[in-house]
């Protein structure tokens, strides 16, 4: 079995945007964290992270989207990543059963620059990412 992009929403208030999507994966969460999590992760599914300092605080550069901080952390759950120009994005990863995990992302931000669709094929690329992970 692999994974599933279950749902995907948009929501606009105002000059805001906020796109929710529901991400399933037939692996468990430590499987999956990488690759919200580190640079290098990051890098094999969404952009590059030229910056990461894994923790509360700490620095971050994403190539697609600016730079910023890490807005959130609980390790192995949840990354939240702000960025000027950029917005706010955040990943939260559920246990969902026996091996298996969920996440719940959020992507709040102004302007056009993002898309469902451009989400969606991002999370497609993280499906086959995780899939293929040892």
């Amino acid at each position: 079995m692999t994974g599933a992009i279950e749902q995907g929403t948009s929501q606009t208030h105002g000059n805001t945007h906020i796109l929710h999507f529901l991400v399933r994966f037939p692996r468990p969460m430590e499987k999956v964290w990488p690759a919200l999590s580190t640079p290098e992760g990051l890098a094999g599914w969404f952009t590059a992270a030229d910056v990461l300092e894994p923790r509360l605080g700490g620095a971050v550069t994403l190539r697609e989207l600016g730079s910023g901080r890490v807005t959130a952390w609980d390790v192995d759950r949840v990354a939240e990543y702000t960025v000027e120009g950029g917005g706010r994005i955040r990943f939260h990863l559920e246990r969902a059963g026996d091996g298996a995990s969920a996440l719940r992302f959020t992507h709040e931000f102004q302007g056009e620059a993002e898309t469902e669709p451009r989400w969606r094929t991002r999370f497609e690329r993280l499906i086959d990412l995780v899939a293929s992970a040892p």
